[in-house]
């Protein structure tokens, strides 16, 4: 089992889009996927049309009182099932400050998944928390979608430090460039300059309405759109990460 957490100290860069289409493609693929989102916002959640059952799920999946196992849904697309955020999600960070060696809440409550998924994406909230560190402890790749500004890219640089801080591994630490605007000579230069980064990937995200209807549709880009431009952008995308997981 490979746990992907996408991830930005930035909000609006794209990482839920990436997050659900990425995990659909793999499922696609026959890869048994899940998409988990700790992101309050419910996003990915919304995505798949899927809603939490109760408004307390994730205070007792931290508080031991439930299972994981008890909080899936399935998305209605084969090999792909989804936890969706609920309205105590808002509060993840503070109950797993309150456990025990907080750092490794996540990882020992995907534990009893391994056996049942090849993928887990975790859609996570922005910003640096208990909830933060104790998914990049969990994650194997911790993938940070970079629109490419100067801005922008000084948050890959806040987020190395945190690694280096809390000693974390940072080759969990990848990135790929998203919302990308080819015809602005700043995200051209960006890109060149960067590209070459082992840690960032080749492909990338072009910014296009496309990507922004998926919440009118409340699906994946690649299934109400399988030929756009987008879709063919995110499985490049795909083939580079799983070329580093297979």
């Amino acid at each position: 089992m490979t746990t992907i957490a996408l991830y930005n100290l930035k909000g609006g860069v794209g990482k839920t889009a990436g997050c659900v289409n990425l995990a659909y493609l793999a499922a696609q693929e026959q890869y048994r996927c899940l998409v988990w989102d700790v992101d309050p916002q419910g996003a990915a959640g919304f995505y798949f049309n899927a809603t939490a059952e109760s408004d307390k799920l994730s205070k007792k999946l931290i508080g031991g009182q439930l299972d994981i196992e008890e909080l899936i849904l399935s998305t209605g697309y084969d090999n792909l099932d989804v936890i969706p955020a609920d309205f105590s999600s808002r509060k993840l960070d503070l109950f797993i400050e309150e456990q025990k060696n907080s750092k490794k809440v996540l990882k020992q409550i995907l534990k009893p998944l391994k056996q049942e998924y090849d993928l887990i994406f975790i859609d996570c909230p922005p910003g640096f928390s208990a909830l933060a560190e104790s998914i990049f402890n969990a994650a194997d790749i911790v993938l940070l979608p970079t629109i490419p500004t100067t801005l922008s890219l000084r948050t890959f640089d806040a987020v190395k430090h945190f690694f280096e801080e809390k000693q974390i591994d940072g080759s969990k630490l990848m990135c790929y460039f998203s919302m990308v605007d080819s015809r602005k000579v700043l995200h051209n230069e960006v890109i060149e300059r960067f590209s070459e980064q082992r840690k960032f990937f080749q492909s990338s995200i072009p910014y296009l309405s496309d990507v922004e209807k998926m919440g009118l549709h409340q699906a994946p880009l690649p299934y109400f759109a399988p030929n756009s431009r987008g879709t063919k952008a995110y499985e490049a995308l795909w083939e580079e990460i799983k070329e580093g997981i297979f």
